[in-house]
Formats: C-alpha cells, structure tokens, sequence
C-alpha cells in the first residue's frame, strides 16, 4: 500500500475550537474529546467502524447550547476527510451497510461522488427533540451528517428503518454510516484512476 491517506485541520471561531487529525487507511483508533460526551461515543463508532483512525479535540460555547461545537467538529472532520482522500484514485468509490442496534435498524448508502448531498429519512416523530444522555438533541444526528456530507462532497442516504430508543436509534445510523463509508474509501485493486467515466470525482 502507498502512503496513507491522513489529513490535519484547525478551525476556530468565537463560538468553537476544532484540532481534528484522522488516518483513512488506520484501524479505527479513536481519541475524542469535543466536551460533548455522546458526541464523542458516536465519533467513536464512526472511527472503530470506518477503519478511521480519529483524533478530536474540540471546545466551545457548550454553556449555551452543544449545536456550534458539535456542527463545527462535523464541517471540520468533513473537510479533513476530502482533503485525505486525495483525487480519489482508486477507489472503490461506493459503499453501503445495513447495521442494527438491538431493536434500532439503519441502512446507509453513501456515494464519494464529489457531488454533496444527504437524504435522512425515517426517524420517528418526535426523535429530533430527544436529549440524549440529557445533552444531545436528537436533531444533532442529522445535523452532524449534514455537516460531515457537504464539507467532503458526499452523496450520502441514512434511512432509519426501525427503532425506539434514541440512543440505539443514534448509534445505528453512525455505525452504518461507518461501514458504508469503509466500503467506498477502500482502495480497490481492480481500479484503474478514478472510478468516474468523468475521469474526475
């Protein structure tokens, strides 16, 4: 294998600090600390299940709200991840995962497609305004994938396809995420350049 696929951010702004290093060809070591703590459990999923070794250190304004150190750790990792992928030579460039959490069941689709879009659908009514842990909205989740799809010009598709406990429900859609996103980082021997009949991605 040739060099591994790394990047290194710093982002600050009056309402957050972000240092974010990430390894895409790691083994799913974490180290998070974003002064959020199921913000931290799910970039551990992501880490562990993606094969994405993951260093975060993140604070902000958390005394008011944990949205703008939780979306701005989401722009950040986004933005790490299109930097390490490189001009995506190949890749596998696709990847799906159908992943469940007790009774929660996520499936996620995701596209390296140089094109960002997100399509998050299925979360039961009244999910977004759930804190979890007793910190974190629910609507963060979808907020986070946003983020995370627009700053690494992903295509991405979480649907939700059953599930009761937010927690369960969270974690299932970040893990399958995860194993979606393995699939379409790996490098995929067969490939010659870049899988688009575009020649660019």
């Amino acid at each position: 294998m040739s060099a591994h696929r790394t990047a290194e951010i710093s982002r600050s702004t009056s309402e957050s600090s972000i240092e974010l290093r990430l390894d895409l060809d790691g083994t799913g070591v974490a180290d998070i600390d974003t002064s959020v703590p199921f913000f931290d459990h799910l970039l551990t999923a992501f880490a562990k299940h993606s094969l994405t070794d993951l260093t975060v250190r993140a604070h902000g304004d958390t005394d008011i709200d944990v949205h703008h150190t939780v979306e701005d750790t989401g722009i950040v990792l986004g933005q790490a991840i299109r930097a390490a992928l490189g001009d995506k030579s190949g890749i596998s460039r696709y990847g799906d995962a159908l992943v469940p959490l007790d009774e929660a069941l996520a499936q996620a689709v995701v596209d390296i497609s140089g094109r960002p879009y997100l399509v998050h659908t299925g979360e039961p009514a009244g999910f977004e305004y759930h804190l979890i842990g007793g910190h974190f909205t629910g609507s963060m989740v979808r907020h986070v994938f946003e983020a995370i799809s627009f700053n690494a010009a992903l295509t991405v598709h979480v649907t939700v396809l059953g599930g009761r406990d937010p927690h369960h429900i969270a974690e299932a859609e970040f893990k399958a995420f995860a194993r979606a996103f393995r699939q379409a980082k790996a490098l995929d021997p067969l490939v010659s350049g870049i899988p688009s009949t575009k020649g660019a991605l």
